[in-house]
């Protein structure tokens, strides 16, 4: 088993709670490693996982689990956790699954889940759709629709993502949340493979050659999966294709580093917008 056989590669690092008294991990720790690399396994797949499981009227149980124990990991190593779909079956799904320290193995294990009715628990046959799904991602399609449009085109879908970040969860009023400007600016809006929307965007032009870009919003359950920087990526492209040579946006500064890894600078002062602090931030195309 090596670390090139996996598309996903979730990274951790060792807590000094998870070493027992021989100074290395505690076995049963793997475990959790492999399960929490799981979760970020479906956030790849870019499937909310209860969401979908509820749309495909099942849910996947554990029905065994096989570890084999190569070395140890000790305090505060680096490791990353690989998770690979094996094989399928009519209603069971195989994972691989390694812990890796740089390239050296040190445990892999073998997971097997059953497709089921989440009420009774009896076996169902894997839905063609996550069967397609899983055996894509794992020959490297991308998991991923952007689409670029007008408010008329995707503005339910764009609503719908925005409503619920910044009206249900951040507490912004809805009247600051929803302005004429929306008619006239460029929307992006990122759909999963069912068709599920989960991130959006627009630009509009600021002044002439300047694009601004705003309204950037991610389903909570899909954070840290790079589908916000999808969307950030298609923004700025519809941008240089119209002939804007600098794109700026008012970050809020919980998400300023998100930003900064896609290449914009801070600029000016930090200031209050709706009541949550931003910062001004700037990318040259």
């Amino acid at each position: 088993m090596k670390r090139a056989e996996f598309r996903l590669l979730d990274r951790l690092r060792v807590r000094w709670a998870e070493i027992d008294l021989q100074k290395i991990v505690f076995n049963a720790h793997y475990l959790t490693y492999i399960d929490t690399a799981m979760a970020a396994y479906w956030r790849a797949l870019a499937m909310p996982y209860a969401q979908t499981m509820e749309y495909l009227a099942g849910d996947l149980f554990m029905r065994k689990a096989s570890v084999a124990f190569e070395a140890s990991a000790r305090y505060d190593d680096v490791l990353d956790v690989g998770i690979r779909c094996a094989r399928i079956g009519n209603s069971s799904i195989v994972f691989s699954a390694g812990v890796f320290r740089q390239d050296e193995l040190l445990v892999s294990a073998e997971l097997v889940y059953v497709f089921a009715d989440p009420l009774g628990q009896s076996s169902k046959p894997v839905p063609q759709e996550l069967r397609e799904l899983l055996q894509g991602f794992e020959a490297g399609k991308p998991m991923l629709d952007v689409r670029l449009g007008s408010w008329a085109e995707l503005g339910p879908e764009a609503r719908a993502i925005r409503g619920a970040v910044f009206i249900d969860e951040q507490k912004i009023p809805a009247e600051m949340e929803w302005d004429a400007a929306d008619e006239s600016c460029i929307h992006a809006v990122a759909f999963n493979r069912f068709g599920v929307p989960l991130a959006t965007g627009r630009l509009l032009q600021h002044v002439p050659g300047v694009a601004k870009i705003g309204r950037m919003a991610v389903a909570p359950a899909l954070r840290g999966s790079r589908i916000g920087r999808s969307v950030l990526e298609a923004l700025m492209q519809a941008a240089r294709e119209r002939g804007d040579h600098e794109v700026l946006l008012h970050a809020q500064t919980s998400a300023a580093p998100f930003y900064a890894r896609a290449g914009f600078s801070e600029r000016g002062e930090r200031f209050d917008e709706a009541g949550i602090p931003h910062i001004e931030m700037v990318r040259v195309l």
